[in-house]
């Protein structure tokens, strides 16, 4: 069993968190996306960004992590399928006639660009 982390740590990580979600979010603007949401909460979860670009509606989750190996492993499919269900709660909320929808990850870490991964979700 390990200790919990000092608030401090908690504190730290939440900070972190939240640049990165602010490094994602002007990512998604430069590549043409408009931010709808950040840190839209439902029942089933969060997802920190919701963009539109034309019809489609992204839900991204935001991971930062010190290496690219780390981040690899940042999302698995319990955390998938949370994000994709805090997604489908979501989509009545921003939709149009017309829009699809999908998951994507950004996974931010230092001194690389944003990695962006599309359409995480597979039935």
């Amino acid at each position: 069993m390990t200790a919990p982390r000092p608030v401090r740590d908690r504190a730290a990580a939440e900070r972190a968190g939240r640049r990165a979600e602010t490094i994602a979010a002007w990512w998604l603007r430069f590549h043409g996306w408009s931010i709808l949401a950040m840190r839209a909460r439902v029942r089933v979860g969060e997802i920190d960004i919701v963009a539109r670009r034309g019809r489609m509606i992204a839900f991204v989750e935001v991971k930062a992590r010190s290496t690219d190996f780390a981040a690899d492993l940042a999302l698995d499919p319990y955390r998938l399928r949370r994000v994709f269900a805090a997604a489908e709660t979501l989509f009545h909320r921003y939709r149009r006639p017309g829009d699809d929808m999908r998951v994507d990850a950004i996974f931010i870490v230092p001194g690389k660009w944003p990695r962006h991964l599309v359409n995480l979700w597979r039935d």
